[in-house]
């Protein structure tokens, strides 16, 4: 099966007063045609700005320095701001966080989806308004034609989110972009929200991209996980390699970090705050706060292990040299 994207080395910084912030550095995956990846880790591990890259939306002071972005064969970095543009919600689309900044309060919902429709294709307000109705039932709105004459805050948090999830389709994307789209949700409503999400993606043949910082979102959604820590990957596998085969400590201080419904255990919270990107270490990003760490860890970056052909991992620990060597040194 071939990759709708391909994501090359990719960095990316912001330059303020205070100095250079690499928000993304070196990275590297990739997204097959109608597959799910999953991009999970920590406040300000990353996910966002690699998404708002691919998008091409990163602003001042903020810039991509090098990589690629290879979308369905054209490099996204390389082409104008006009073609970009037409590709920006017709073929790549983003649902946010939180609907109710996205959504113009002031304007209906049915004006708000007609207008969105219109921008992608060139139909008329009558053929435009069908469409939107039918977009409306595809995420399970009930009375779409009532609904369309309603504003914003007539609807609850997730109805507008799936108000925001058909207005991201009103552009027929190949890509669907979903940037913590069930944080402010009940339990309840965001598996509803996830249902729906991965039902477009069979239907649709769609690939999504999920970010979150819940893993136990990414297991019910993502074929393919990244896990990011201080704007690197530090671990990239199929999901079910990931959940039963862990093997960077970050990745493990995430799963037991995770509520278990049938155990009674304490949850395993990871110690210490997330790495200042201001101030990155010339080692492992992770360093300071792994209760594995060795010596070659502070100061050296760890290279990719190939665990299996799909499963690769930034950690020393999995390279037999540099065990050998701090059990040899103590």
């Amino acid at each position: 099966m071939s990759n709708l994207l391909e994501i090359q080395n990719l960095c990316v910084s912001f330059f303020t007063a205070s100095g250079e912030v690499k928000a993304v550095n070196d990275v590297t995956y990739t997204l097959e045609k109608g597959k799910a990846i999953g991009i999970v880790g920590e406040s300000g591990s990353g996910k966002s700005v690699s998404a708002s890259a691919i998008m091409r939306t990163i602003e001042f002071p903020g810039r991509i320095l090098s990589g690629s972005i290879m979308f369905d064969g054209v490099n996204l970095l390389e082409i104008s701001k006009e073609k970009m543009r037409k590709i920006r919600g017709n073929e790549i689309s983003m649902i946010f966080q939180d609907p109710m900044t996205s959504l113009n309060p002031v304007h209906t919902i049915g004006s708000q989806i007609k207008e969105a429709i219109k921008l992608y294709h060139n139909v008329s307000n009558k053929e435009a308004k069908k469409r939107a109705i039918e977009l409306l039932k595809l995420v399970s709105i009930s009375e779409p034609e009532r609904r369309m004459k309603q504003y914003p805050f007539e609807f609850s948090g997730g109805m507008r989110q799936r108000v925001m999830i058909a207005m991201a389709l009103s552009g027929d994307p190949k890509l669907l972009i979903a940037d913590e789209p069930t944080t402010a949700l009940d339990v309840t409503i965001q598996a509803q929200i996830l249902e729906i999400i991965r039902e477009l993606k069979d239907k649709k043949n769609m690939s999504i991209m999920m970010i979150t910082h819940d893993l136990g979102i990414i297991a019910d959604i993502a074929d393919t996980v990244v896990v990011m820590y201080g704007g690197r990957v530090a671990e990239y596998a199929p999901v079910e390699d990931l959940l039963k085969n862990p093997k960077h400590p970050y990745t493990l201080g995430l799963i037991n970090s995770i509520p278990k419904l049938d155990s009674h255990e304490r949850l395993l919270p990871i110690k210490g705050n997330p790495i200042d990107l201001l101030n990155l270490p010339a080692g492992c990003p992770f360093a300071q706060r792994c209760n594995k760490c060795m010596k070659v860890c502070i100061n050296n970056l760890p290279p990719y292990t190939n665990i299996t052909e799909n499963h690769k991992v930034a950690c020393w620990l999995l390279d037999e040299r540099a065990v050998a060597k701090e059990i040899s040194n103590e």
